[in-house]
């Protein structure tokens, strides 16, 4: 029987996919360790959703919080994937810092905590669409998730240009000299 001509078996079809898959050594092969790359240089789809739906959907992460009578939890979804990370005050190692797990130190410390997880995770834009009265516990918790570094305005997606266009927008993967000089007169 040739080699060709063998049936095919589970382990032989394994074999295949384990060679196909392996990045090869000559470097001609790019793996994308990073699937949010395309959301940081801003080319990624973004869902438009329905123009009446109200809070739109046009977001790459969002920011949901719950709250019950004992606990409260902060959720970063995306629009694909769901849940990307949560913070709650009813885990071990936050109930221990807490002395209740619904009062306001609660929230500025969930808020806290799910900063440095946003960051930790390379998110520093995220859409919340969270009515806050002023100064309420919720606000308290946003304010500390923007004090701790995370941003609650995306960016918006680079339009498509085309070759004839007159303007094309900056691409934010280019530093132009024009960037560079207005960056040092701030300091």
């Amino acid at each position: 029987m040739s080699r060709s001509a063998r049936p095919l078996t589970s382990a032989r079809v394994l074999h295949k996919i384990k060679e196909l898959t392996t990045p090869s050594s000559d470097g001609k092969c790019v793996v994308n360790r990073n699937p949010r790359n395309l959301e940081r240089l801003r080319i990624a789809y973004k869902p438009t959703g329905y123009h009446l739906e109200k809070p739109g959907r046009t977001y790459w992460h969002t920011l949901e919080i719950n709250t019950s009578g004992r606990y409260v939890s902060a959720d970063v979804k995306h629009f694909e994937n769901g849940t990307i990370l949560s913070a709650s005050t009813s885990e071990w190692a936050i109930k221990q810092q807490l002395y209740k797990t619904n009062d306001t130190p609660a929230f500025v410390n969930l808020g806290r905590v799910l900063a440095q997880r946003c960051l930790q995770a390379g998110i520093t834009e995220i859409t919340c669409n969270v009515p806050a009265v002023p100064g309420s516990k919720l606000e308290k918790l946003l304010q500390a998730v923007q004090e701790n570094g995370v941003s609650f305005q995306e960016p918006a997606r680079l339009p498509l240009t085309h070759p004839w266009d007159a303007y094309r927008h900056e691409k934010p993967w280019e530093v132009t000299e024009h960037a560079l000089t207005q960056t040092t007169t701030k300091k």
